[in-house]
């Protein structure tokens, strides 16, 4: 892996072999950041961030404050190694927490983020999980986007995303990449 854009591009990203980590290719992430296009000024959340390639090239990118969730203590000293190899500008942080944890918390903290990107292992029910803890309260910005990674044999709609919206979906292969914003209140 890499950093395909940005202050960092071609450098490497440190991904530690792990049997169930998968990480969003250099392909898949480059779309990805050609639809979401300047970064500059933006605060992203990598939920399931693995060795962080996402929230890395959100850095590279201009991003002016990344928060990396990763449970697996492997990845998330993977994660410190590449920002301390990297040598980002910009805010960063790390949680060390389950998904659902780290959304409650940033929700108690009351943040207020651009971009939520979330890559959950496929079909193990992680999406949904995400947006029931999205439900109720939120840690998106009024203009914010949700964006899941997911399998294309994962059903994901209307009928549990909640508080949000399908926009846009992108097929890459057999991975989706889903986009959402706030549904309006009526």
């Amino acid at each position: 892996m890499r950093i395909i854009g940005g202050d960092a591009k071609g450098r490497t990203i440190y991904s530690p072999k792990q049997r169930q980590v998968r990480p969003t290719s250099d392909g898949i992430k480059e779309s990805l950041f050609n639809i979401l296009h300047a970064l500059s000024g933006k605060s992203l959340v990598d939920l399931f961030a693995g060795s962080g390639n996402v929230g890395l090239e959100a850095l590279s990118r201009g991003a002016s404050k990344v928060i990396f969730v990763e449970k697996n203590a492997v990845m998330v000293n993977a994660i410190k190694r590449n920002l301390r190899e990297l040598s980002f500008g910009g805010e960063y942080e790390i949680l060390a927490v389950e998904a659902a944890k780290s959304i409650r918390k940033l929700q108690n903290r009351g943040e207020s983020l651009d971009f939520l990107f979330a890559d959950p292992p496929y079909e193990r029910g992680f999406v949904r999980d995400i947006f029931h803890s999205l439900s109720g309260g939120n840690i998106l910005s009024e203009d914010g986007v949700l964006i899941i990674q997911h399998s294309v044999r994962e059903n994901v709609d209307e009928h549990y995303t909640g508080d949000f919206i399908l926009t846009d979906r992108r097929r890459y292969g057999d991975t989706h990449l889903s986009f959402f914003k706030i549904r309006e209140k009526e």
